[in-house]
């Protein structure tokens, strides 16, 4: 590495160099703000005669002569691309500026000096060789061809046209004598004895705003030589950039979606700043072949993805309707999930009806988590590990017991839960976009002329006993009644509907609302073809009475919609119980345990102890050093103060003459310590399926 002070000027003006911008280098994304504060300090410099000098950081380089097939020295810019590419767009402004007011001179030295190559046999004589949309717009605006150039290719041009309607007669001279006085501080590289990657890394720790995404594309194509670069970014990079993106507010997601990758295939959630060294952990090298082989996997799912996240470009109605509404609910932590479901549609192991079988038991079970107010903490998990529940056989069914085995805080709440929470919650101030869910999945079950909610400004959430209700009310309803409505159910499911009239309605009585035809408009519920409003054009008044007997028709419905799932004996591993739980083992013989997926051999708790101690030891020797795991688990150095001592390891004991109760809560202690709670289950000798479900009470 050798680094020294140079001149902007005289770094740009070397004969025979490109300064290549690579291909995993992010965009230029310089806005006219940033523009407008270099012109200034340039200006500055250029009109104060004491200033000799003004620092504008650092050019990281490599050189790259090597990968070159022309005469020009190559020198590949790691950092600077933002204010070496905003130089050269002011240089174009000026020389622009220079042909059209007959400074011939300073126009040629301007174009032969910063921007081309004079002398080059390469047919690309640039200076600057940004990425394709940069690189197009800057040979545009050096031919002057403004008139067919697209505006929209780079913000290169936005750039050009501040610097070209800044300069003028009064200035030209000026800013030209302050970009003589920018310095920087020039870091030269060898590739064969310097590690650019290594060196990056250091410079986005400084501050270098770098997404994870931008971090991964560096380090998979900076040690590249130039042919492969271009080859994979074109091939997989970029593929996976245009999929792994929101097309409706045009937002990348690629550091998401790498994310969701690495907790499909290493089964853990990388946090969101450390994506970036999760996939370097996962693919330590980027030996051609290997980084082929992860990056074809990458881009098969990016596909499914696509659709996840946009869910317009999926076909299939039905799949596409609810691929809206998992988004709509922003359920993003069942992607990694959801991906291998995709993968397995696409390749025909389940049909189309399978499938959105699988998206409903995604809503049911995250919807009615929602409503009870079970924290989304837990869904991370429970979709990063669910698709190893799958049996191909059975596909669905396989997922719906797993999904009705869970327990505590990622429990599939009961319907009896869901009646007692949903009777009398604030429905209308929950989030907009799950009370628009609610209405219009209630709405449009079954129905053949779908009613859509969501964005639909015409169609708005009306309260049938309203917030501010007229005089009118305290008349047709006895006090009490109207003050438990006003207090209990005023924004409960069963007082919402949808209406076309929100605003003509307004505070009026119920049979006002019911019947109202002002001008032949055909406002009122009896007119309505909403579903919703179907109850009401039947009914001569509103009460508590009207409002319970409304509630169960919507709650009938709304257990079509978000069905609790009915246990089926499809396999002899469905009575399996998770260690959880279990409250009592006085008796119970142990027939087999599973462990992340393995089956153990075991017959008592005993056995079932040492297993498990030994299993996570293993994976986690350093949450034994805690003090409090420590103690809980009795662990010391001497064999001799223990009645019955295990050996933990070389060092180290752990006492086992405990009772099974003990042993169950020391299990539970050290799962939830490593965040294993879902990954241990228990068979008994002699239990029976249908006990099992009544353990589980799987059926309200």
């Amino acid at each position: 590495m050798k680094a020294g002070e140079v001149s902007l000027t005289r770094f740009l003006s070397q004969t025979d160099t490109q300064f290549v911008i690579p291909v995993y280098q992010r965009n230029y994304d310089w806005a006219i703000a940033q523009c407008k504060v270099l012109l200034n300090d340039i200006l500055e410099a250029g009109k104060d005669e004491d200033i000799t000098a003004h620092f504008i950081g650092s050019v990281v380089f490599v050189h790259d002569e090597l990968y070159s097939s022309s005469d020009m020295c190559e020198l590949s810019i790691i950092d600077g691309q933002q204010r070496l590419t905003t130089v050269t767009i002011l240089y174009i402004a000026l020389y622009d500026y220079a042909k059209n007011h007959e400074y011939h001179e300073m126009a040629e030295r301007i174009f032969e000096t910063y921007l081309i190559n004079k002398f080059s046999k390469n047919e690309e004589k640039l200076k600057l060789r940004p990425t394709e949309n940069n690189d197009k717009a800057i040979k545009y605006l050096i031919d002057g061809d403004f008139y067919n150039f697209d505006a929209d290719l780079s913000r290169i041009y936005e750039n050009f046209q501040f610097f070209r309607n800044s300069i003028s007669s009064d200035n030209f001279d000026i800013i030209l004598c302050g970009l003589d006085k920018l310095m920087f501080v020039e870091v030269s590289l060898d590739r064969h004895k310097d590690n650019p990657q290594r060196i990056f890394e250091s410079l986005n720790s400084t501050g270098l705003d770098l997404s994870q995404a931008d971090l991964i594309r560096n380090y998979i194509l900076m040690s590249l030589n130039r042919e492969e670069q271009t080859r994979i970014y074109e091939r997989y990079w970029a593929v996976i950039e245009k999929l792994a993106k929101d097309e409706t507010t045009n937002t990348s997601l690629v550091s998401a979606f790498v994310r969701d990758y690495l907790t499909l295939v290493t089964k853990k959630i990388p946090n969101k700043g450390a994506v970036y060294e999760g996939f370097k952990s996962k693919f330590p090298t980027t030996n051609t072949v290997k980084l082929e082989s992860a990056l074809a996997n990458l881009k098969g799912y990016a596909h499914h993805y696509n659709k996840l996240i946009n869910p317009a470009n999926e076909k299939d109605l039905l799949i596409r309707l609810n691929l809206n509404y998992i988004k709509r609910l922003e359920i993003n932590v069942c992607y990694p999930f959801l991906v291998q479901v995709y993968e397995d549609y696409e390749r025909g192991v389940i049909d189309v009806g399978e499938f959105v079988s699988v998206l409903d038991l995604v809503q049911s079970f995250s919807w009615r988590r929602f409503l009870v107010g079970l924290g989304t903490n837990a869904l991370n998990r429970i979709f990063m590990t669910l698709y190893a529940d799958v049996d191909l056989e059975y596909y669905v069914s396989s997922l719906e017991i797993a999904l009705l085995k869970k327990s505590g805080n990622q429990k599939f709440p009961r319907d009896s839960e869901i009646k007692a929470v949903l009777r009398e919650k604030d429905i209308y101030n929950i989030k907009s976009k799950n009370r628009v869910y609610l209405l219009e999945r209630l709405e449009n079950h079954n129905n053949k002329e779908y009613v859509k909610v969501d964005g639909n400004t015409d169609i708005t959430i009306e309260h049938i006993f309203p917030k501010n209700p007229s005089e009118k009310w305290f008349d047709d309803l006895a006090l009490s009644e109207f003050e438990e409505i006003k207090e209990k159910y005023l924004n409960s499911l069963a007082n919402l509907t949808l209406s076309g009239n929100n605003g003509a309605l307004g505070n009026k009585s119920f049979l006002e609302k019911k019947n109202m035809n002002v001008d032949g408009k055909e406002q009122g519920y009896i007119y309505s073809r909403i579903w919703l409003n179907r109850y009401l054009a039947d009914i001569e008044e509103w009460n508590i009475k009207s409002l319970e007997s409304r509630f169960d028709v919507l709650w009938e419905r709304f257990l079509e919609i978000w069905k609790l799932p009915k246990p089926v004996n499809y396999n002899d591993d469905s009575d399996e119980i998770n260690i959880f739980d279990i409250t009592e083992t006085q008796g119970e013989k142990i027939d087999y345990a599973s462990f992340l997926g393995d089956r153990l051999v075991v017959s008592s708790i005993g056995e079932l102890y040492q297993k498990i101690i030994s299993g996570l030891y293993t994976r986690y020797p350093d949450k034994f050093k805690l003090n409090g795991v420590i103690d809980r688990i009795q662990i010391t150095k001497s064999k001799v103060v223990s009645r019955r001592a295990i050996r933990l390891s070389d060092k180290h004991y752990y006492e086992a003459n405990i009772s099974n109760n003990q042993i169950v809560s020391r299990v539970k202690y050290l799962l939830e310590l490593c965040e294993h709670e879902e990954d241990l289950y228990i068979k008994w000798k002699n239990t029976s399926i249908e006990s099992t479900i009544e353990n589980y009470s799987l059926l309200d």
